[in-house]
């Protein structure tokens, strides 16, 4: 996954109502009652059946971290989609998506002006607009790229040109070594 997906990722993860299990056996049985079978629970954390039929049993409670680490971000990942369904639509409808960041900023700019691109640490609410087309894109199987670019797009029509106030003569803004970055709908 990308930096913008992991974002995405991390911000349906803060809308959940109720925590997902805790306890491995847990985990395990709610793997099971998603994905229908030990087989394809062991295909998707990387283990084989009998594991995973120890684990589902408890006579196995502690896996390797790394394993643990699957089986968590993998129960994470189908945790209340009609939750995270929900949220997204309601950014995308009315409410927007709320981006912070520190990242390197570039752009296009007249000649005479700098175009320099310099660290900026911002938090900029974007429209609905571009929560919609960020979800499609990320639905669609876009690449981390193109999910920047919707970014930056909404951070050179909301920030860079304050909604068509000033700096009129800017033509593209790129987001470049991005230190964090955090979304909240």
């Amino acid at each position: 996954m990308g930096e913008i997906e992991d974002a995405i990722e991390r911000a349906d993860r803060e809308s959940f109502t109720h925590e997902p299990p805790k306890t491995l056996k847990g985990q395990i049985g709610y793997l099971m009652k998603q994905l229908k079978s030990t087989r394809a629970v062991a295909q998707e954390i990387g283990v084989s059946q009998r594991s995973v039929e120890r684990y589902r049993k408890g006579e196995r409670k502690h896996p390797p971290k790394h394993i643990a680490d699957k089986i968590d971000a993998a129960v994470r990942s189908r945790w209340q989609p009609l939750v995270r369904k929900r949220r997204r639509k309601q950014a995308a409808a009315t409410g927007g998506i709320t981006v912070e960041t520190r990242a390197r900023f570039g752009y296009t700019a007249p000649v005479g002006t700098t175009d320099d691109g310099r660290f900026r640490r911002l938090t900029v609410h974007l429209p609905p607009t571009y929560a919609q087309r960020l979800f499609d894109a990320r639905d669609t199987g876009a690449s981390d790229q193109q999910m920047r670019e919707i970014i930056a797009e909404g951070f050179k029509e909301i920030y860079f040109q304050d909604g068509g106030g000033r700096a009129m003569g800017l033509s593209d803004v790129e987001i470049n070594d991005i230190d964090y970055l955090d979304l909240d709908y």
